[in-house]
């Protein structure tokens, strides 16, 4: 899932935020006064030591209801093979705008969508061969993490992601009861999730994640518990427990659901059962790390908390994949409607010069700032000021008095942590996506407001 305003701007479900500045204000590059920038100039003083990298597949058999990502449903006449084409030709000309005048090395890789196990197992080792060959990031090497379905989870696909060294698998499975699955949209069987599970754990992956939601209509507390007990049988590394949000162009928000002002009722069944759900995996043996994700534990450390690959040297490759640098945030377009996202990947396969980026947002200091508060106040562990000090020459204090004042009078800030720690309490972390979007900047809210979209 990804983030996105909602209607609701006075409520605790304002807007999951995941990156920022928020890629709804990105603009075309081409009417910015320097124009389309060369990756080669944007890239050239940027450290590439510790890259992440990250490839997206915009294909998925089916488009579940609450979903508002970058993808399409199905791939004809050899799309997935035109697209790994193009894929290919981006990762060459990437590659090359990183230069040789020093170490190029990935700490990290991911594969999301969409549904990278769309793709059929030989299509996956291209992937692959794609991260390893043309950008040189050894996945046998580096934390890798994939995400999947229950209908893709096959045997070959899997066996093909072990062997590549994988060593997380996240598979979406939102509800364990086959009720709520149909109210989300979600055509599936608690069955074909078991089965696809009980194949993840013969694929012997280190971690596997779980995703779950909750406020689907017809959810209660006891038909939540289900879902999370079912999760919890198999014993995941991770689980993230994400509230259901209805967004415009999606499958549910074209049914109406959840349309026009806040929805008091329902913002109260999310907090209440996002609570049940903290409560219930930290009884067993779960520890949180953020509002949505949960790890066991006992279990491996695999990579970055959240997986999100959101800090600066981020390479992202394919329709619907973002790149970081500490100045210019870029992409290629961004579509929910059908019509678009279809025009947007055509224009992707039979692109041939990759030089030079398309969409994006320049992000200067005051933003960086943001960002760092933003994405490490989020994290239940919360900003040490002295590394932000150490970055920035200034406490948080100092550059956010107001935002940080009216949050710790409601609660949200923990006034008990030591050595000046900024770390949101158990009711701040409830809240963090009420709490995020009010650290965005005034032009971010304004190029967000005047996003059209499609």
């Amino acid at each position: 899932m990804t983030g996105s305003t909602d209607s609701n701007d006075t409520g605790p479900y304002r807007s999951y935020v995941y990156a920022y500045p928020h890629k709804t204000a990105y603009r075309p590059l081409g009417e910015h006064p320097s124009g389309r920038p060369l990756l080669s100039d944007l890239w050239a003083a940027e450290p590439k030591d510790a890259l992440s990298l990250y490839l997206h597949i915009p294909f998925c058999e089916v488009r579940c209801g609450f979903c508002n990502l970058f993808t399409r449903i199905g791939a004809p006449d050899e799309l997935t093979t035109r697209y790994l084409d193009a894929l290919d030709r981006q990762a060459t000309a990437v590659r090359d705008a990183l230069g040789d005048d020093g170490p190029v090395r990935f700490a990290a890789a991911a594969f999301g969508g969409g549904t990278p196990t769309f793709l059929t197992a030989g299509e996956l080792e291209r992937l692959c061969d794609i991260a390893e060959k043309r950008m040189g990031a050894g996945l046998g090497a580096v934390p890798l993490s994939v995400e999947t379905s229950p209908s893709t989870a096959t045997a070959d696909r899997l066996n093909v992601l072990a062997d590549r060294g994988t060593t997380r698998i996240s598979i979406g499975v939102q509800s364990f009861v086959d009720a709520e699955a149909r109210a989300a949209v979600r055509p599936q069987h608690r069955s074909e999730v078991e089965a696809a599970l009980g194949r993840i754990r013969d694929a012997r992956i280190p971690v596997l994640n779980i995703d779950l939601i909750y406020g689907i209509e017809g959810q209660t507390g006891k038909s939540w518990r289900t879902s999370l007990d079912a999760a919890l049988a198999w014993r995941p590394e991770e689980l993230y427990l994400y509230p259901l949000y209805v967004r415009p162009l999606t499958g549910l928000g074209r049914l109406g659901g959840a349309a026009g002002g806040p929805d008091t009722a329902w913002d109260e069944q999310r907090l209440r059962l996002y609570r049940t759900g903290r409560d219930h995996l930290l009884a067993h043996g779960y520890e949180q790390v953020s509002m949505r994700m949960f790890r066991r534990a006992d279990a491996p450390r695999t990579g970055p908390d959240d997986h999100a690959c959101q800090t600066d040297g981020m390479i992202g490759l394919g329709c619907g994949a973002r790149s970081y640098t500490s100045s210019l945030h870029y992409s290629f377009d961004y579509a929910v409607e059908m019509r678009e996202v279809r025009g947007i990947i055509d224009g992707f396969t039979s692109t041939e010069d990759f030089s030079r980026a398309e969409v994006g947002r320049y992000v200067d200091e005051g933003e960086a700032r943001r960002r760092h508060l933003l994405q490490s106040l989020l994290q239940a562990d919360g900003l040490r000021p002295s590394e932000y000090r150490g970055r920035f020459g200034t406490h948080p204090h100092e550059d956010f008095p107001e935002e940080l004042e009216r949050f710790s009078a409601r609660g949200w800030l923990d006034g008990s942590a030591g050595g000046g720690l900024l770390r949101l309490s158990p009711e701040g972390l409830a809240h963090s996506d009420a709490l995020g979007p009010e650290l965005f900047s005034p032009a971010v809210r304004a190029a967000m407001a005047a996003y059209e979209a499609k």
